[in-house]
């Protein structure tokens, strides 16, 4: 029996047991890629790389099918926290467990770099705590760093910001050493519960990772020795995986090596796991996942037949502290690679996208009006990113991706799917004069002309440094702040380019949006908006009645972008059955509080 355990923008991630009943993770690939020929021998290599890796600090790759119409990779579940959720319930390990931890991940990344693999995304997420030491998980993304470089070429960044190397940051050539960097990162984290050199945003993280002398005047001394040179910003620089284990020196044994809220998390874990396993009879309608076990198997893998099930949550609230990462973990989202997943798509300018094309019937296309939000205007066709198409039909496949065409009043429309979101397309439409038939040509055609510059790169955004449009929303604010607002959170979704969900007790959306300001003409004509003080900065509440759940809307302008437009910050605090309007929008305040103070100064 198989659980699903999440979904990213690789793929989805499954929980299951192999033929000769052992737990396995099985983490299958994204459709979008599946049809890319390019990148199933880059799996391919990946695959065969990863298992030359064996040792006792790593999770040994069981089997994989690169060819399968969905291409999967299974591994070895390894149950116990991730470093991530250690931290978050207990704090920052002791010093007698910083040892084990140093030694256990070098080395796990000696057994690697000697496999002719770097690891690419070595992050307290990727660390689980056993109860015999750490392991090493998730070869998903590693590149063997020997043979055709065809396969492995500069300018691609794979990893998570808070914890790679400059050289990664910068999209150059990357060896072990640059393993032995987010190894440094990952023992300050470990220490101090704060990764070395997150910032306030994605770019600002960046610049400190390639540009900035950490503080680690809270890393206790013997691990200091350590870190520092493991954080050289010039990989020659940088010592191995043995020199680190010769500093370490030998190892006392202990019964326990991590603190006690670790084994109380493995105790709870395992529990789970049995009534995965033998599960009772069901009583009532059981809904979510295991935060413990998501966390555990969040990169891994299996074959089989697969059943996907709801795991039931165990009865009483979960504590808060042990559902959120640590500080830092805002900025280490994984990016989605894909050039039609939003990671991507948030930076691209749709008013160059098709500049210059000739397109059938219109001729060489001019952006003739940029929109407030995701969709320019090229004469009659709009190029866009929205919500699925109304009554829009399948309609085969466009440049391999799912095509939907929607012929609704006088207009045509195209789409295909956003990779990693459900309910969001790039589409393009045309209303008016055209022939019906002259409409769909052109949609359909300026659509694929689309998908194929934008997986070619070159339309980015012209974005201040300060602009906040690029960025993933449900990085805004570190989960464990959102926890400590909210309650504990149940799902943290993205439901669109800009609009992040936090579903707990309450709900409330994050949203970024170019738009007119909250205070402006626009607005003040519409009326039903409020000036308030909150943290010393001045936000607007919304009193207009909602159309939806009853909520609170607070919204402020985070940086103008020409007289009339700018970049605005929205808040909408769901009110629950529990709850007023004023309790709600005293929540959305610290809301936006909290926010002032994590969003990167205009």
């Amino acid at each position: 029996m198989f659980a699903v355990l999440g979904q990213g923008g690789m793929g989805r991630v499954l929980l299951g047991r192999s033929p000769d009943g052992r737990l396995v993770a099985v983490k299958q690939v994204h459709p979008g890629f599946a049809h890319d020929p390019g990148f199933r021998e880059r799996f391919r290599r990946e695959v065969a790389a990863s298992r030359m890796v064996s040792g006792a600090f790593t999770a040994a790759v069981m089997d994989a099918d690169p060819d399968a119409p969905t291409p999967w990779l299974a591994s070895m579940f390894v149950p116990g926290p991730s470093l991530s959720e250690a931290v978050a319930a207990g704090g920052p390990l002791p010093q007698s467990s910083l040892g084990y931890l140093a030694a256990g991940l070098a080395l796990a990344l000696g057994e690697i770099h000697r496999a002719g693999l770097v690891h690419r995304d070595l992050k307290p997420g990727n660390v689980i705590l056993t109860g015999d030491g750490p392991r090493v998980i998730d070869f998903g993304i590693a590149r063997a760093i020997e043979g055709d470089s065809e396969l492995t070429h500069t300018g691609a960044i794979i990893g998570s910001p808070g914890f790679m190397s400059p050289e990664q940051a910068r999209g150059q050539e990357i060896g072990p050493a640059s393993d032995l960097f987010s190894f440094g990162s990952l023992l300050v984290m470990a220490a101090t519960g704060q990764g070395p050199f997150t910032g306030s945003s994605t770019p600002h993280t960046l610049y400190n990772v390639v540009h900035t002398r950490p503080d680690l005047s809270r890393v206790p001394e013997d691990l200091r020795r350590i870190v520092e040179p493991c954080l050289a910003k010039s990989p020659g620089d940088r010592p191995d995986s043995a020199w680190v284990l010769r500093q370490l020196g030998p190892i006392a044994p202990a019964a326990a090596p991590w603190p006690p809220p670790v084994p109380q998390l493995i105790d709870t874990q395992q529990a789970e796991m049995r009534e995965l396993l033998n599960p009772p009879a069901p009583r009532r309608s059981r809904r979510g996942l295991y935060t413990t076990l998501a966390a555990a198997a969040a990169v891994l893998v299996v074959a089989s037949v697969v059943v996907a099930v709801n795991l039931p949550q165990r009865p009483g609230p979960a504590p808060a502290a042990a559902s959120a990462p640590p500080s830092g973990a805002a900025v280490t989202t994984p990016v989605n690679p894909d050039p039609l997943g939003p990671d991507n798509l948030r930076r691209v300018d749709l008013c160059k996208v098709l500049a210059g094309w000739e397109a059938p019937v219109l001729g060489a296309l001019t952006a003739s009006s940029p929109g407030r939000g995701l969709d320019c205007l090229y004469g009659a066709l709009n190029l866009g990113i929205g919500p699925r198409l109304l009554e829009g039909v399948p309609a085969g496949e466009l440049e391999g991706l799912p095509l939907y065409t929607s012929t609704f009043g006088d207009s045509c429309a195209a789409a295909v799917p956003v990779a990693g979101l459900q309910s969001v397309v790039l589409l393009t439409e045309i209303r008016g004069a055209l022939s019906s038939d002259e409409k769909c040509t052109v949609v359909k055609a300026g659509l694929g002309e689309a998908v194929r510059r934008i997986r070619a790169g070159g339309h980015g955004r012209d974005m201040a440094p300060q602009s906040l449009i690029g960025l993933d929303p449900c990085t805004l604010l570190p989960p464990e702040r959102v926890v400590r607002l909210i309650g504990p959170v149940r799902a943290t979704v993205l439901e669109d380019l800009h609009q992040c969900v936090y579903h707990g007790d309450d709900i409330f959306r994050l949203t970024v949006e170019q738009g007119y300001p909250p205070h402006g003409p626009e607005q003040a004509a519409a009326g039903g908006v409020v000036p308030v003080e909150v943290g010393g900065r001045t936000v607007y509440r919304d009193e207009r009645p909602s159309q939806g759940s009853p909520a609170c809307v607070l919204t402020w302008q985070h940086r103008p972008m020409s007289e009339r437009l700018g970049e605005n910050v929205k808040v909408t605090y769901e009110r629950g059955s529990r709850k007023t309007m004023q309790q709600a929008c005293a929540k959305a305040e610290e809301v936006v509080s909290a926010l002032l103070t994590w969003l990167p100064k205009p």
